[in-house]
């Protein structure tokens, strides 16, 4: 991807324009875009152009995920991006070089970042199952707002959300409107095979055929 000449100007800011984070904070709430979806987006071509610039494997996950792969720009409360466990400690000293602030939460499987006033997370197990270099090749390479990134794909995107369901977890309609989305660009045989006979799952694709949005399994196709 051809660069920009002004990128090289402050490598030590990590990508052109990003502020570090000891710059006056009024400042740096004033360059924010006020619409919250540019703002999230805005977040993700920062930190994806960071860790592509370092070399780092990682994939862009979540709901600019879902919008990089054609879905509604309906974005959720913060950018989420998988990288391998093994990357964990380079890529937060990458973050933090590029002037982001970065923690370590309770949780253990993610990392913590903020930029241009968004949430990051840096995932690295992805519903219950680490972050693999497979599933990062997997990935597409797309446009994200003009900035090339790769993007889990579509299959792994939904295989990753419906894993995650459980008894203490199990929003369908926050996943509904992300299956009818991406509903023609996902292998649901490979989901259904990859969630095995997981009830929360299983629920969830008797839901979406009820509705239409996918094809039944035949008699012989149900275990």
């Amino acid at each position: 991807m051809t660069q920009h000449a002004d990128e090289d100007v402050d490598r030590h800011r990590g990508v052109a324009g990003l502020r570090l984070a000891t710059e006056s904070a009024d400042a740096f709430a004033s360059t924010l875009p006020v619409d919250r979806n540019q703002a999230i987006l805005e977040a993700a071509k920062q930190v994806g152009a960071i860790l592509k610039r370092e070399g780092h494997p990682f994939a862009l996950a979540g709901s600019v995920a879902v919008y990089a792969h054609g879905g509604a720009q309906n974005l959720q409360h913060d950018v989420d991006f998988a990288i391998l466990p093994e990357d964990v400690q380079s890529v937060a000293e990458t973050l933090r070089e590029a002037g982001l602030e970065v923690r370590t939460p309770p949780e253990d499987w993610l990392l913590k970042a903020g930029c241009m006033g968004q949430q990051v997370d840096l995932i690295f197990e992805l519903a219950h199952q680490p972050v693999t270099t497979e599933l990062l090749a997997r990935a597409d390479e797309l446009s994200v707002d003009s900035v090339f990134m790769p993007v889990l794909s579509p299959t792994d995107l939904l295989h990753s959300l419906l894993s995650a369901f459980s008894e203490h977890h199990c929003d369908f309609g926050a996943v509904l409107p992300i299956a009818r989305a991406l509903r023609e660009k996902v292998d649901w045989e490979a989901v259904r095979r990859d969630c095995g006979d997981a009830p929360m799952p299983d629920a969830f694709f008797y839901f979406l055929e009820r509705l239409e949005v996918i094809e039944p399994r035949t008699r012989e196709g149900r275990p």
